[in-house]
This record gives structure tokens, sequence and C-alpha cells, in this order.
């Protein structure tokens, strides 16, 4: 029979959703899970862009509330409960407070202060990058994935090709082009989740950095406090003295 006419009689369609139905089980299977993946690489994409805009905007406001601020107690009051400045104000205040029985401990006390802040922020930057691991699961898995349903669709198909002892391009493409579509599939999943998760990454890292900048600021206050306080101690003891000198004289 002419190759034309075999052409004829067997109608291809190499569209993917036709490739999907006439893949077998397990190809099938490979190509939903790589759906589901790039399609959850898209969703988390969303959400953190989401999620990174409103942090940003929270940082910023945040930074210009301590900037104003004179006093830590102020800092306090004007600074959102459940925010990570609020956070950081109050760990700085309960530091300060369970340490009143320790006196003239000015750099102990900031010392305390920072490596509180320091678990804070290092916790702020785990918890901005939560969900961004599963991006790099995906990116670094769908190749090989898709790879596993391309080898087990050809190796399905040349089994076929076996049993049928057909040596026809007709019959053999099919089979062949259904199983690369895996592949195919496996790069569309990973490529999106690899560059997703860079740039999640660096908004992650300016992140990172609002929160550091609002944890000097915080030691800024602290440090403001101290020194009123030092100021005021001095001057108590200053005074009595001088009081007493000028009554003598």
């Amino acid at each position: 029979m002419p190759l034309s006419e075999s052409s004829n009689q067997i109608p291809l369609s190499f569209s993917p959703w036709e490739m999907f139905l006439n893949a077998g089980s397990v190809v099938q299977c490979v190509m939903i899970l790589l759906a589901l993946a790039s399609l959850l690489t898209w969703t988390i994409f969303i959400a953190k862009s989401v999620e990174f805009l409103s942090v940003r905007r929270k940082l910023k406001t945040a930074e210009k509330t301590l900037e104003e601020a004179g006093t830590l107690a102020l800092g306090e009051r004007s600074t959102r409960p459940n925010s990570i400045a609020h956070t950081l104000v109050m760990a700085a205040e309960t530091e300060k407070a369970v340490s009143y029985d320790i006196p003239n401990d000015n750099e102990g006390l900031k010392e305390r202060i920072v490596l509180h802040l320091e678990r804070l922020e290092a916790a702020e930057g785990r918890r901005l990058m939560r969900g961004t691991g599963l991006l790099a699961t995906i990116g670094a898995t769908s190749p090989f994935i898709g790879l596993f349903g391309t080898v087990w669709g050809i190796m399905t198909s040349f089994t076929g090709i076996a049993a049928s002892k057909a040596t026809s391009l007709a019959v053999v493409a099919p089979g062949i082009a259904e199983a690369l579509l895996a592949t195919a599939l496996g790069l569309v999943a990973a490529i999106p989740a690899v560059v997703i998760y860079n740039h999640l990454a660096r908004q992650s890292a300016s992140c990172r950095a609002q929160v550091a900048d609002l944890t000097s600021l915080v030691m800024r206050l602290v440090s403001r406090d101290l020194g009123r306080t030092h100021k005021l101690a001095t001057s108590a003891q200053i005074t009595p003295f001088d009081i007493n000198r000028m009554v003598g004289e």
C-alpha cells in the first residue's frame, strides 16, 4: 500500500490534549502531576507577591514611625500590634524590664537586646521565605519526572511496535510524540519555578534588609533611653552634693 494511502487511512492528531488522551496511564499520571506542579508554582508566585508588597509597605511605614519616635515607649505606642516593628520594640522593653535588678550594666543590656532582636530578625526572614522551598523542589525534580514519563512512554511504544510487527512511521510517531510531551511539560513546570524562586528570594532579601533597618532604629531608641537614664542618675548624684556644699559655706 502506498504511503499516501496509509496516511489517509490513519488520522493523526498531535494536539497536546489529544496526545494526553492517547497516552498510557503512567504517562498521563506524570502529565497530571506536572500540570499540578505548574499550577502550584503560579499560585505561590501570586500569593507571595501580594504578601511581599504588603510587607514592604508596612515596613516602610514602621520605619518612618520609629524614625519619628523619641523614646522606646513612644515607639511601642505608635507601632501596630502584631507587626514585626512592634515585636522588636516589645522585645527591647521586656529585656529592659527583666534587667531592672542589674544596675550600671548598660553595655550588657544592649548586648542582650541585640541578641534577642537578631533572633527575631532571623525568624522573620524564615517566615518570609515560607512556601518558597516548594518552588526549589519543583524546579529540581520536574525535568526528571518528565523524563521518567518520556522513557516509560517510549518503552511502551516500542513494546507495542514489536508486538504488532509494524515499522511504519505513522505507527511509531504518535507514541513517541506522546512520550516527549511529558518532557516538555517537565520543562514548562521547572523553568518558571526556578525563575520565580530566584525572584522571591530577592524580594525576601529586600524585606530582611528593611527589618534590619528597624532593628537598628530600635537599638537607637534603646541607646537614647539609657543615655537619658544615665544622665538623670548622674544629676541625682551631683545635685545633693552641690546643695550640701552650698549650705556648708
